[in-house]
């Protein structure tokens, strides 16, 4: 139902302004709708509006649009400005098993432990997310209207990106394992197909004591899952012949293989209910930070700002830049 909703109110022609598929091309490769990289972080930062409290509603809910359509911009800056890939994951196992306890929970401490251009190289994802929500915290204070939901769009975008799994391990698209395109399938695929049958309302946002913590704490369970998600999708390859596994879909006007509804449920089931469950996760803790910083500001009137909106210029795509393609 409310993703019903959320397709049937947002504005697809002023997405679709900003969309490029230039994989549409390849055909013989499994090819899903964008969904968490794209509206599916629409939805992400949609969906956590609705667990603000009343005294952020008339900011948030009056600019639902803006929240929205502008959470897809940390992407689109991936292929524009350098230094804004890698705060979109980390590749927890480049450190070892240990690394969780190894690496400094701040930034200035892990710039005096290790390089700083090794750890933007395997992404600083956690670190970044705390940058922003402490920039946001700022924007409240100052009541910048337009730093305000520009920096809430932005920490939605990477507080979702840590909670995929996949988003936190080298072999981030199996191309270490034999089972490129995994990237897309799992947070594509899956919820293309099955988040109609989701529940996405998560409660009431609540304060995080600790939000350094909070997001390591959110790395570390998503990291968790990084077995599961490869070793399911290569099990049930062994057992779902070629033909069975992916079929072919046409989209803009375009014949493209895609993974079939068969292979994507039964990969859904035997993860019960991984990705739903990630979904939610991501949407309470945007919320959460969002709450969290509004309060640690002095809980500053909002419904009063009335500045116009600067909207954010579109980055030209650089490119002589480096970036993961998942």
């Amino acid at each position: 139902m409310l993703l019903t909703l959320f397709i049937h109110e947002f504005n697809v022609d002023s997405l679709m302004n900003f969309l490029i598929f230039p994989f549409l091309i390849f055909l013989f490769f499994p090819i899903p709708i964008p969904f968490w990289g794209f509206y599916g972080h629409a939805l992400l930062n949609r969906q956590a509006v609705f667990s603000l409290p009343p005294e952020m509603l008339p900011l948030y809910k009056r600019e639902l649009r803006f929240i929205s359509e502008n959470a897809v911009n940390p992407d689109r800056r991936r292929y524009a400005v350098k230094g804004e890939a890698e705060k979109h994951y980390i590749d927890l196992d480049h450190y070892g098993d240990s690394a969780l306890y190894k690496l400094p929970k701040y930034w200035a401490e892990a710039i005096e432990k290790f390089p700083e251009d090794s750890l933007r190289a395997h992404g600083i994802g956690p670190w970044s997310a705390y940058l922003t929500f402490f920039s946001l915290t700022k924007a409240f204070a100052a009541k910048d209207k337009t730093a305000i939901l520009r920096l809430s769009a932005d920490l939605g975008h990477y507080l979702g990106d840590l909670n995929v799994p996949l988003h936190t391990t080298k072999n981030y698209n199996g191309q270490l394992t034999g089972q490129a395109g995994i990237h897309g399938f799992w947070e594509s695929r899956v919820p293309e197909l099955l988040s109609k049958n989701y529940s996405f309302w998560v409660g009431k946002a609540t304060y995080v004591p600790d939000p350094q913590q909070a997001l390591w704490e959110t790395v570390a369970r998503a990291h968790s899952q990084v077995d599961s998600v490869l070793r399911i999708e290569k099990i049930l390859s062994l057992q779902f012949p070629t033909d069975q596994k992916y079929s072919y879909e046409e989209r803009n006007g375009v014949t493209v293989r895609v993974y079939s509804r068969e292979f994507t449920t039964a990969y859904a089931q035997a993860l019960d209910g991984q990705v739903e469950r990630q979904m939610k996760r991501s949407i309470k803790m945007i919320a959460d930070f969002w709450y969290t910083a509004w309060v640690n500001a002095g809980q500053p009137e909002l419904k009063d700002l009335a500045q116009p909106l600067v909207k954010e210029k579109t980055p030209k795509p650089d490119p002589t830049l480096k970036v993961r393609e998942h």
